[in-house]
């Protein structure tokens, strides 16, 4: 990444981190992947219990290792041997200390979208763990609520439906049609715009993809 757009982000970063702040949250900016690693882990006490939606980006910064091989009471729907453990470790990380997760997409001003199929990801960004701790990239950053539903249908959600090589209209076209397809991976639509119990959902912002 060049020199003039990692001074742009920070300086957007910190605008972001305090228009989240005004919003009743915690929120940190960091320059990479490993900083984010870093701080995430320094917000997670050591006992605490652990679980995690759908999220590309809590993986790639290396948390989800992290926390597996740490000192931590895990819920990993991923191992999950059948339909039926999956849905009691989905009901369990209702009740977990930190739940982990991402945004399709944040404004400037600090509103996040995200869209969900299955929808633990976006019913446990609302209401249940006691933390919810989001890993954002900064190219997930758009002006307004209204860009910020067209990356999250437009451009997260195709390319989520191709992750899933789901037969969706979206993953043919990689834009969003409105379908109604069975497999569509856009069911429940979520705005994040302010945290009623002060601190509990946290974000760290990382100046990569």
């Amino acid at each position: 990444m060049d020199q003039n757009r990692i001074k742009r982000n920070q300086m957007l970063g910190a605008k972001i981190v305090k228009e989240l702040t005004a919003r009743n949250m915690e929120a940190y900016y960091t320059d990479s992947k490993e900083e984010a690693l870093k701080k995430a882990l320094e917000l997670i006490p050591e006992g605490s219990s652990i679980s995690w939606g759908g999220s590309i980006s809590v993986n790639e910064i290396g948390l989800k290792e992290a926390v597996c091989q740490g000192n931590y009471q895990v819920y990993n729907r991923d191992t999950a041997p059948t339909p039926e453990d999956k849905r009691k470790i989905e009901l369990a990380a209702y009740d977990c200390d930190y739940f982990l997760t991402s945004a399709n997409a944040i404004t400037e001003d600090g509103i996040m979208i995200n869209i969900d199929g299955h929808s633990n990801r976006v019913s446990s960004i609302a209401a249940g763990p006691r933390n919810v701790l989001m890993i954002i990239g900064m190219n997930k950053v758009t002006h307004d609520v209204d860009s910020a539903m067209s990356r999250a249908r437009n451009e997260a959600a195709p390319i989520n439906a191709q992750r899933f090589g789901l037969s969706t209209p979206c993953s043919t076209t990689g834009e969003c049609a409105n379908c109604l397809s069975p497999e569509t991976v856009c069911c429940q639509f979520l705005t994040t715009r302010y945290s009623k119990h002060k601190g509990r959902i946290k974000v760290i912002l990382v100046n990569e993809n």
